[in-house]
């Protein structure tokens, strides 16, 4: 990634920032096809951050979320609240890029009738 992908949007930095900590973190217990699903998860989310860096609000929005989705841990005790597994991220992560996807159909459908 370079200097000049980053800072391409409000709060591009940060999201990036967020998303290669969690990975810095995970790297650190996680082996194997489960380390594999984490870099691979964090490239993808990074790449959509970097693409919708100048999109609509609602773009930044979802990709946002799913970075959030990747981000946050939910270990608690508590037995009602499961813990988020990477494969929950991944899913999260596939929503907002066909979601985004749909989005550019659209767009471009627009584009083309005028």
């Amino acid at each position: 990634m370079t200097v000049e992908e980053r800072g391409s949007g409000p709060g591009t930095d940060l999201l990036l920032r967020k998303v290669d900590s969690r990975l810095t973190a995970l790297r650190a217990g996680l082996h194997g096809p489960d380390l594999e699903l984490a870099e691979d998860l964090a490239r993808r989310l990074r790449e959509m951050i970097l693409a919708t860096a100048r999109s609509s609000a609602a773009d930044r929005a979802r990709v946002r979320a799913a970075v959030h989705y990747f981000v946050q841990r939910r270990e608690t005790r508590d037995a009602r609240l499961p813990v988020r597994s990477l494969a929950a991220a991944q899913r999260a992560a596939d929503r907002a890029a066909s979601q985004l996807a749909c989005a550019d159909v659209a767009a471009e459908r627009q584009a083309g009738r005028r």
